[in-house]
């Protein structure tokens, strides 16, 4: 029987919405069937065919956030499960940002992967109902510091529209969410402080804001009736920067996920400070390799999303 070998200074980390991409993972799937085998399953769940959306869009179909949220578990899980085929070596510590989170418990073992599609396509629709179209929206904030763009949020709102600061992705990049008005007036007043870019976002749902708290508190009996075991690896939660072996305390961070800001340069660093000096990003696209490089650039940093960046991805296994 061959012996798994954990690597403490290896962690792997997976992309939420916005890295989606019709056609992604097409070239990892004509070389391990493994990918479209675990499309296989999320469509045995969802009751529609996930793949063939996937390869074939269309994009706008696929960038409905029932659709994306789904898509982009079954991603990353797929690229995990091809890593795992490739090599006895696994990582210390897993991170995921925002629905990325699902995707490393699910890889972490602490939940079953049709489950995960169940919950996140849940996650999905309530995250939608939760506010009505036109009513909340999104922006990236780049050149500004954390300090100041919790203060621009301040200044911008009222106490009938709030504006919050929701990922805090590297050091001068930092997305913002809450009432569309409120959130236009941050913009203008983060571009007076000096913000180098101040652009909204294409996003209908305004995630990780305290507009998404009745979403949140609809959400917590879906997590309690799933079922959660304690993770094989580590997995750093994005609201608070710890790990969390309790059931309980997973769902509690899941729960709060939804309105909590996605702390994501703190998880990197934190993994960072614990001994990781190699990041792979475990599904579509680069985004989040991109904000590593920018939070610990003494890192390694590499994506598995094809079969040439899987083997790129391998040389950082021991």
């Amino acid at each position: 029987m061959e012996v798994k070998v954990t690597d403490h200074h290896l962690a792997f980390v997976f992309p939420g919405q916005g890295s989606q991409a019709v056609g992604m993972l097409a070239g990892l799937a004509a070389v391990h069937p493994e990918v479209e085998a675990t499309f296989g399953f999320a469509s045995e769940v969802l009751g529609y065919d996930l793949w063939d959306l996937v390869q074939h869009g269309p994009a706008e179909r696929l960038n409905q956030t029932i659709h994306t949220q789904p898509a982009m578990l079954a991603a990353g899980v797929a690229a995990w499960r091809v890593w795992c085929r490739q090599t006895q070596v696994r990582p210390g510590w897993l991170a995921g940002h925002s629905l990325g989170e699902y995707t490393a418990l699910v890889c972490a073992g602490a939940l079953d992967f049709q489950a995960a599609v169940r919950l996140v396509e849940e996650r999905a629709r309530l995250m939608q109902e939760a506010v009505p179209a036109d009513v909340g929206a999104m922006a990236a904030i780049l050149g500004l510091g954390d300090a100041e763009v919790v203060e621009v949020c301040a200044r911008a709102s009222s106490d009938s529209e709030i504006v919050t600061a929701a990922n805090f992705n590297d050091p001068k990049q930092i997305v913002i969410a809450g009432d569309k008005a409120a959130v236009m007036r941050a913009v203008d007043l983060a571009k007076a402080a000096g913000a180098k870019r101040a652009v909204v976002l294409p996003v209908s749902v305004p995630s990780h804001c305290p507009l998404m708290k009745p979403a949140a508190g609809r959400f917590a009996p879906v997590l309690d009736a799933t079922a959660i075991a304690p993770p094989t690896f580590a997995v750093v939660h994005n609201v608070d920067v710890a790990t969390h072996p309790e059931p309980a305390a997973i769902r509690a961070a899941l729960a709060q996920q939804l309105h909590g800001a996605v702390r994501w340069a703190d998880s990197v660093r934190y993994m960072s400070q614990q001994g990781v000096d190699r990041y792979v990003e475990c599904g579509p696209g680069k985004v989040l390799a991109g904000l590593n490089k920018r939070i610990v650039p003494e890192a390694k940093t590499e994506s598995l999303f094809d079969p040439a960046s899987l083997a790129k991805a391998l040389e950082l296994a021991p």
